[in-house]
């Protein structure tokens, strides 16, 4: 390969994008949660140019709202922002327009598949393989310590989705400092 073709190759690499979809019951608990703290993963990795990050919910009961008091609580004490986020419900529209589909647990992948058969939908803790659980607990109907728990899940398994993310966008290592 020529000096000019591999020069191509190369730009059209640092070019390349991802979208990354978070997706839970109604988006105002896990989902963005998860966009939070995967946002600041990303930007601190250097790539927020390179990524998009959106959250939305398979139920419609909360669509305009703010994310839960609570989740927004448990987040802020850890140095994450929800507050400018707002719920929305997961469309048809999705499907072609993220990469990936990042559900939090088996309801809401089955729901993501019904509507999205031929997209990438993985459940966000396949990304945490030490992981004895397979899904996120919805912490809505729980005490406070399960907002906690939560982003103690989110945080491990989004950095196992970073670097997923990272082969997909071929970013050397080295770029991102390891």
């Amino acid at each position: 390969m020529d000096d000019s073709a591999k020069t191509t190759a190369e730009e059209a690499v640092q070019q390349a994008k991802v979208s990354v979809l978070f997706v839970c019951l109604g988006n105002i608990c896990r989902s963005p949660s998860a966009e939070a703290v995967f946002r600041q993963l990303v930007e601190e990795g250097g790539l927020s140019d390179r990524v998009q990050i959106d959250s939305a919910g398979t139920g419609d009961w909360h669509v305009g709202a703010a994310p839960d008091e609570r989740a927004t609580a448990a987040a802020k004490s850890r140095g994450y922002e929800l507050s400018a986020l707002r719920a929305r419900q997961v469309a048809q529209d999705d499907c072609m327009q993220h990469d990936y589909l990042i559900v939090m647990d088996g309801q809401n992948f089955d729901a993501v598949k019904e509507l999205c058969p031929n997209a990438n939908a993985r459940r966000l803790l396949d990304f945490a393989p030490d992981q004895k659980v397979r899904d996120v607990p919805d912490p809505y109907y729980g005490g406070e310590d399960g907002f906690d728990e939560v982003l103690d899940l989110i945080v491990e398994a989004t950095r196992g989705l970073l670097a997923d993310v990272k082969g997909r966008l071929k970013v050397p290592a080295v770029e991102l400092g390891g």
